[in-house]
Order: structure tokens, then sequence, then C-alpha cells
């Protein structure tokens, strides 16, 4: 029998119980910690010679030269010509959607002009040049190529940097058929800490970026923690997650499923189901229990779900919202009878599949909505990556002679009232004796 945590929100002590499930580690392995820091300082000071060094340390493989680490745009064009096609026609087709969606996140520079003359407004312009880690170690991620890259497209990101490791010094072709649908710019065989640096701070081969975005292991993640300030990121991405609330009507087998499909991910991820009939809880036991040994990475789903997961029974799909609500997770399935209803009473969480046929899986690779999601219970005050992402918003304000006049004598007396007098004076200056 499958070792999976039971819960019981009638029982004393759940809130506590519940609690000591979510909790994670919070501070970084000070061994990650002080490694990332003398990764980033010797690509900071000794450039393209350090990412050499690591290389050659870290993926086992030794480049002629840094110019050997750039992976030419033909070479991507190859890759997708060569991989299958059905593959080939996948990769497109999610490209596609996840586009589709990005174009309505697109936002626009608006204005409005007061009755004095005064205009105030907002001017959006996108990013000069971002960088995307693809992770690339144990598996390959072309969707997490797709996710970052498209939306960065759409928001008219003006040069596209993907960075991923190639072990050994191969590069995989799936993740350069990739690139090349989702349009990347320049593409640099180089991953772990040294990458996210190299785009940070620049070398003479890989130019600084303005953001980094994209998923990848604790050093990874320990890297995008330190360099930010200098360059902007999109989170610090922890390990994946899951919450299926079920009514009690969807087959067990697909709510198992759907809890192994984030525990094969890796030991830390965390499953959760919750229902208010304890029977079926047992029924998707039962399934866990069947299914698993069917799966090629069992050992991984099983550790996972022994030390991440929990089958919850509550009081009514009330109590269940106010749970789910409480866990704040990166991925939510709603597998209820009326998944709008409960939607809509749903405030915490990085995405929300609604409905019994909505399996999660499908916003990873090619609903449309960006898979790169709040994790860590970060979704109570963090969205999806998005085309907004890739986009700032400078204000504008330009003051007429008469608005001038009357706004000065307000921010005068507050500048007088915070005792900086410059200010006040560079205000009254402007103001008309004849208002």
């Amino acid at each position: 029998m499958t070792d999976i945590k039971r819960l019981d929100s009638r029982a004393p002590g759940f809130r506590e119980a519940l609690e000591q499930l979510l909790t994670r580690e919070a501070e970084a392995d000070r061994r990650v910690e002080t490694a990332v820091q003398e990764i980033i300082a010797a690509v900071r000071d000794r450039g393209d010679e350090a990412l050499l060094e690591f290389t050659g340390r870290f993926d086992n493989w030794t480049p002629e030269s840094a110019a050997a680490l750039e992976v030419p745009l033909a070479r991507c064009e190859q890759a997708l010509a060569a991989i299958d096609e059905n593959l080939r026609a996948a990769l497109e087709r999610a490209a596609g959607r996840i586009r589709s969606y990005a174009k309505h996140q697109r936002l626009e520079s608006w204005s409005y002009t007061e009755e004095d003359g005064t205009l105030l407004g907002q001017q959006v312009t996108a990013m000069d040049r971002v960088g995307l880690y693809v992770p690339g170690g144990k598996a390959a991620y072309p969707s997490s190529v797709l996710m970052n890259a498209v939306p960065a497209s759409v928001a008219g990101v003006s040069e596209l940097i993907m960075v991923a490791p190639t072990p050994g010094g191969e590069v995989n072709d799936i993740v350069l058929a990739a690139a090349a649908v989702a349009g990347v710019d320049r593409v640099f065989a180089i991953g772990g800490a040294q990458a996210v640096a190299a785009l940070a701070y620049g070398t003479a081969t890989i130019p600084p970026v303005d953001k980094i975005v994209g998923p990848g292991n604790a050093y990874v993640a320990e890297a995008k923690r330190m360099v930010f300030g200098k360059v902007g990121i999109d989170m610090i991405a922890g390990p994946s997650e899951i919450l299926v609330i079920c009514d009690g009507k969807t087959d067990p087998d697909w709510i198992a499923v759907d809890l192994f499909s984030q525990a094969e991910h890796d030991e830390d991820a965390q499953s959760i189901l919750v229902s208010q009939d304890t029977d079926f809880l047992d029924r998707v036991a039962g399934s866990i229990d069947r299914l698993l040994p069917q799966m090629p990475r069992a050992d991984v789903i099983r550790a996972s779900l022994a030390g991440q997961g929990a089958l919850i029974a509550v009081r009514d799909l009330d109590e269940a919202v106010e749970v789910a609500n409480i866990i704040a997770p990166e991925h939510l399935e709603l597998s209820v009878a009326d998944p709008h209803a409960l939607a809509t009473r749903i405030q915490h969480a990085g995405a929300i599949f609604m409905g019994r046929y909505t399996a999660e899986v499908l916003g990873d690779y090619c609903a449309g909505p960006n898979h790169v999601l709040p994790t860590s219970r970060t979704a109570r005050f963090s969205s999806p990556l998005g085309v907004y992402d890739f986009q700032k918003r400078s204000s504008l304000i330009q003051c007429s002679a008469e608005g001038a006049s009357d706004l000065g004598r307000t921010a005068a007396a507050l500048a007088h009232g915070e005792g900086l007098t410059a200010h006040a004076r560079s205000a009254e200056m402007r103001i008309r004796d004849d208002d």
C-alpha cells in the first residue's frame, strides 16, 4: 500500500497538521548559497574564462572557445526539420495557442486630459533584452521554451537570449526546435548558476539582459535570487504542486493519475486531494496502489506522495474551498459538478482547472495560459508569467500653465510640511499671480 498522509478537518489539530504539511524549508542550503556566490563572483570578474571552466566542471565538456557556446540559429531550424512530424505539429500548435492567449494580456498605453489641459497617462514599452533559462539536466523541456519565449515575443521584446545546460556537450534537438518555433534570437549551450550570472552581468560572448525568466534547480533559483536588483526575475520557483478538489463523482483512476502527474517531477513535489466523500478518498487510494506500478517514475512518485502528499477529508465543498485558499496551490483542479461556482470563491491559486475533463497537464503544454506559476503559497501575492512581465509602464504627466499653477499650491504645501524647501520653491515658481 502506498504511504500517503490522511487528514480529516473534523479531527483535533487539523490546522496544525495542515500547516506542517505545507511547511517547506525556507532557507537555501548553505552549501548551495556559498557555491552560487563563488560562481557569480567568478563570472562577474573573469567572464568567458569562468564560463568555460564551469562548463567543463559541471557539464563535462570543454568548448574550444567561448564562441563555441553559441548554437547557430541554423542549427535550431535543422532540429525543427529533423524531429518527428507529429512532435513538430504539437510544438507549433502549442505555440499558436500560447500566442493567441498571450495577445489578450498585452497592455496598451493610455492617457486622459483634464479640463485645464493637464495630461496624465501611462506609456507601455517592452523590455530590450530578456534571458530565458531552460532546464536541460535530467530531461528536456521544450514546453518551457514556448511558455517563456512566446509571451516575451508578443510583448515586443527586441531580443530573446536562451540558455540551456548541455551535459556532455549534447544539445537537445527538441529544445532547439522549440526555440525555432518560438522565435528565440540567440541560443547558448550553458546552464546552471553560471548561465544566470552571465545573463545578469554579461561577458564578451553573452550579452547582459534586463530580465531573467525560467525555472531551474536549487543553484539556478539561488542565483536568480542573488542577481535580482541587477536584473529583474520572474519568480523563485519551488517544487511543483497540485491540489484537486473532487465531489466524489469523477473516475478515481483519473484523479490518481492527476496526482501522479505532478508527483513524478521530483520527490519534493506536492500532490493533495480534498473531498467531502471519504469513500471516494479510499477509492482513489486504491487506484494509486493499482496504477502506480505502471508508472516508469514510480519510485519518484511514491517518495513524493509519502513525503509531501495527502488525502484530506472535509465536511463539505465550502470547507474544501477554505482549505484551498489556505494552501494557495500552484495548480488547482476543481473536479466537481459546478466548477464555475467554486472558482469564483478561490482567492489564491496559480491556475484553476475547471471540470472533470480539464486535466492539469493540458495547462502544462498546450491549453494556452502560461505554465510558469507561483509555488510555495506565493499565489497569495503573485501571478502566472505573462506578457505584462515583459512590459514596463512609464507614467505620463504634462501640465498646462493653469494646471501647474493649481497643482503647484498643493505640492508646495506638502513640500513645506516635509521640510523640503527646494521642492516647494520648484512648484511655487510656476504659480501664476493672477490665479
